[in-house]
C-alpha cells in the first residue's frame, strides 16, 4: 500500500449510476514538479496496473525536469496534457506574449530545474527569448514534442480522466480543450445525466473525494506532501497517498 488510505467508496452513495471501468486502473494527481512523490507512488504501485496521470507534471515543485523525462520514458503510463503544459507550450511558442503568465504561474521553478535562469515576469521581450531557446536547448525536441502531444482525456467503461473539468451537458466526444483544461462554470455545480464519472485533478482538495459522478484527486502535492493516487475498478474506488 502507498501511504495511508485515506478514504473508501464502495457501492454507490447516491443515485448516481455506479463506476463501470472496463478495466480497473489507478489515475494519480497533479504532481507539480514533486519527482520524490512521484517516484514513490510509481515504485509501490503494482507493476502490471493501469496508471493514468490527469497532467501538471511541472511548475511550483522544485523538480519538473526530473518529473517530465521519468514520465517520458515510462511508455506504460497513460499521461494527459495539464493547463500548465499548456502554458509551457504558450511560452515556447510566443515568449514575450505568453512568457509573464507562465513564470507568475510556477514557470521560474521550470525554467531553473532545467538550468535556466536570470529570468523574470518582468523581463523584457529579448530575455524572454533568450530563456525560451535555452530551455528549448535544455528539454530537447523529443521532449518537446512529447509534451505537445500528450492527449486531454482517457475513457474506459462510463469514466473519463481528465485534467481540470467537462461540460456536464456536452458528450465527452464533444468536450472542448479549454474545458477540459481550465475548468467549466458548471462542472461543479451540475450533475452529468449520461452516467458518466468525470476523474478529475486542477482543483485543490483537502482530500478527495467520489460524489455526483465526479472523483477529485488534486491535493496540492507541491504544497501538502500529498500525491494522490486513485485505485479505480468495478463499483469501487480506493485513495492512497505517496
Amino acid at each position: 500500500m502507498i501511504g495511508a488510505w485515506i478514504a473508501k467508496l464502495r457501492g454507490n452513495s447516491t443515485d448516481f449510476p455506479p463506476l463501470a471501468p472496463a478495466t480497473p486502473f489507478y489515475a494519480i494527481g497533479d504532481i507539480h514538479g514533486r519527482a520524490d512523490l512521484l517516484i514513490r507512488a510509481l515504485e509501490q504501485l503494482p507493476p502490471t496496473g493501469s496508471i493514468i496521470c490527469v497532467g501538471d507534471y511541472i511548475d511550483r515543485g522544485e523538480n519538473s525536469a526530473e518529473v517530465l523525462r521519468l514520465l517520458h520514458n515510462r511508455h506504460d503510463i497513460q499521461c494527459l496534457k495539464g493547463n500548465h503544459e499548456e502554458m509551457l507550450l504558450k511560452f515556447l511558442d510566443d515568449p514575450a506574449n505568453q512568457g509573464p503568465r507562465w513564470l507568475r504561474y510556477g514557470g521560474l521553478q521550470t525554467l531553473a530545474s532545467f538550468g535556466v535562469s536570470s529570468v523574470a515576469e518582468t523581463s523584457n521581450s529579448d530575455r524572454l527569448l533568450e530563456a525560451r531557446d535555452a530551455l528549448v536547448t535544455a528539454m530537447g525536441s523529443e521532449l518537446i514534442n512529447w509534451v505537445r502531444a500528450l492527449p486531454l482525456s482517457f475513457s474506459s467503461g462510463n469514466i473519463v480522466v481528465v485534467h481540470a473539468a467537462a461540460d456536464p451537458k456536452t458528450a465527452p466526444q464533444d468536450q472542448q480543450q479549454r474545458h477540459l483544461l481550465w475548468g467549466h462554470p458548471e462542472f461543479h455545480k451540475t450533475r452529468r445525466q449520461d452516467g458518466i464519472w468525470i476523474v478529475h485533478g486542477h482543483t485543490i482538495v483537502d482530500d478527495p473525494t467520489a460524489q455526483n459522478g465526479r472523483i477529485a484527486i488534486d491535493t496540492g502535492a507541491y504544497a501538502t506532501g500529498k500525491l494522490t493516487i486513485a485505485e479505480i475498478g468495478p463499483d469501487s474506488v480506493s485513495f492512497s497517498t505517496a
